[in-house]
């Protein structure tokens, strides 16, 4: 496989999946950032999504700073959102793969959830973001029937696995299971 690279197994990633389902029962942290989903013709309008980190501008702000000043707005620069604080459960995973890829800067960290029957439309992501970091998913729980395509491959990626994948390339997902198919999608900058 060129575009998937299965990293790990086994990871821990009850104790987040419990947390998360903790808060969402006196919260709508799946609700409570949209931009994503709302994005116009953007691929996710079948997911809710918690973002962990992201830029400190939206992103119509974010294209309208860089478009102003490309020479001084950092458009890979994310910070931490307010919802990062009440999922700490995050931060180990995190930072255990930035330690085991060696990455040198972090960026948007979401969790994405796609309902059964839901799907990430077909997209690629844009050049000077997908050629500066590196996209990795770590999956908090998932059934077979969920379907991702990168390219002309397909995997099925199992509870507690950690992947790298091309994002540089069309890649969309389908979840034709009858759970909901979590994902924590994390950006890194790494040395190539």
């Amino acid at each position: 496989m060129n575009n998937f690279q299965k990293l790990g197994e086994g990871l821990p990633v009850l104790q987040l999946m419990f947390a998360i389902q903790q808060h969402q029962k006196s919260a709508s942290i799946w609700k409570d950032d949209t931009y994503l989903r709302d994005y116009p013709q953007g691929p996710f309008g079948d997911c809710e999504s918690i973002i962990l980190r992201f830029s400190h501008l939206s992103g119509l702000e974010g294209e309208k700073a860089l478009a102003e000043d490309p020479q001084t707005f950092d458009q890979h620069e994310c910070i931490d959102q307010p919802v990062f604080k009440l999922l700490p459960e995050a931060r180990g995973l995190i930072f255990n793969l930035m330690s085991f890829v060696q990455g040198e800067r972090l960026g948007r960290v979401i969790i994405n959830k796609i309902n059964p029957g839901g799907v990430i439309y077909p997209h690629a992501d844009s050049e000077a973001h997908a050629g500066y970091y590196d996209r990795f998913h770590i999956v908090l729980n998932s059934s077979p029937g969920v379907d991702f395509r990168c390219g002309d491959e397909r995997v099925y990626m199992e509870t507690g696995s950690c992947w790298w994948f091309n994002n540089k390339i069309e890649h969309e997902v389908l979840n034709n299971s009858a759970t909901e198919r979590i994902h924590m999608v994390i950006d890194i900058r790494t040395s190539k």
